[in-house]
């Protein structure tokens, strides 16, 4: 770190200069491509994917139906292994409690705390698994990681694809007094489906998450406009920075093994695709959505979202979102056409088009484009 990084808050405290997507700006070059010779793929381990997508893993967005639809789409649809499609045989009620507290205004936490205090069936967790196998997508499903060992063995003999280890913040080394953590390293090397662990928030974070095996890391704490983590925890990441950090991670991981390349997964506020823009410029290899596929008129909630966060039973971060009309299908907010111009629908086209406007043809390519700071013009 450079003293230019860094301001001095107080005598002898310093602190780190952070940027969030906003204020990066993309650079077009002296070329410009047909967008129609742009591609937008990405592969991790032996799964290839159209676009460089990751849901996040939240009720709101994705049940097994959304989950195969988005695989159907070219990305990668992440369940819920601790969610309402794991506690319930049939959610749909629950769903509908939302939905009715919704029409008067956001749902009030106490209401997620309720429907989520329901136990996670492990048989739903083989079930869910299945339902999206025999579709013929790529299955992936989301544990926590004090929950990890209990309930990835359902998964794994349920023949999942990816496995996603994902918290707020997760590290490959868990300090506890109250009998074993987790030792990611050795969870790892024992597995032979692929590992995306997450969420890290620097360098060292990430370049610890990658030595323990994973395929890929989550950057980012998965901070969203009804967010809460900041003000409850005093957690906030300038998710340019560390997308950046990570990736710098990742370039001396690369040169550590000899070639081992590990996929940096975005996880934010990417709420438009000029956002996606943005954190793939800065490095990463995807992104993670969750409430920007809320207006698709697939979503489960209706138009309702709350991150995974928010249901916590002693410490929700995160509020519950009034519902917002459908702004088109799956297909349309990922793909197009886009019936508005506020960057929410046709999300990956734009992407391409970014892309050709700035001359490059694919993602490894893209990520060499030139930034500015510059601010957001919003």
């Amino acid at each position: 770190m450079s003293v230019r990084d860094t301001v001095e808050i107080g005598l002898n405290r310093f602190a780190r200069r952070g940027y969030d997507l906003d204020e990066v700006s993309i650079v077009p070059s002296r070329r410009t491509r047909d967008v129609d010779d742009v591609s937008t793929a990405w592969q991790i381990d032996a799964f290839r994917f159209d676009l460089p997508l990751v849901t996040s893993p939240s009720d709101a967005v994705v049940s097994p139906a959304t989950a195969i639809a988005v695989g159907r789409a070219g990305g990668l649809g992440v369940l819920n292994g601790e969610g309402l499609w794991t506690r319930y045989d049939d959610p749909a009620p629950m769903y509908r409690r939302i939905a009715e507290a919704a029409a008067a205004g956001a749902p009030p936490v106490a209401l997620l705390q309720e429907v989520y205090a329901e136990p996670v069936k492990t048989d739903l967790i083989t079930a869910r698994i299945k339902e999206m196998g025999e579709a013929g997508v790529t299955t992936a499903i989301r544990i926590s990681p004090q929950h990890t060992e209990q309930l990835a063995p359902a998964a794994l003999s349920a023949g999942v694809d990816l496995l996603v280890i994902q918290g707020t913040i997760v590290s490959a080394e868990h300090v506890t007094s109250q009998g074993n953590a987790l030792n990611l390293k050795e969870f790892i090397a024992d597995l032979d489906v692929p590992v995306i662990v997450g969420g890290a928030a620097n360098y060292t974070t990430a370049l610890h998450l990658m030595r323990t095996g994973a395929a890929g890391v989550i950057v980012g704490v998965g901070a969203d406009t009804y967010s809460t983590t900041d003000a409850v925890m005093g957690i906030r990441v300038p998710l340019a920075s560390a997308i950046a950090d990570a990736a710098a991670a990742r370039r001396d991981y690369l040169d550590e093994t000899g070639g081992r390349y590990v996929h940096v997964i975005a996880n934010g506020r990417i709420e438009t695709s000029g956002a996606i823009a943005r954190a793939l410029a800065c490095g990463a290899d995807a992104v993670q959505l969750g409430e920007p596929l809320r207006v698709a008129a697939e979503a489960p909630a209706g138009g309702v979202w709350w991150d995974s966060v928010a249901a916590h039973p002693r410490l929700p971060r995160g509020a519950a979102s009034a519902p917002v009309e459908p702004a088109g299908s799956l297909e349309q907010v990922l793909l197009g056409p886009a019936e508005s111009a506020d960057g929410r629908t046709n999300l990956f086209g734009a992407l391409a088009r970014t892309m050709a406007k700035t001359g490059y043809s694919d993602l490894k390519e893209f990520q060499r484009v030139d930034l500015v700071i510059g601010g957001s013009e919003s």
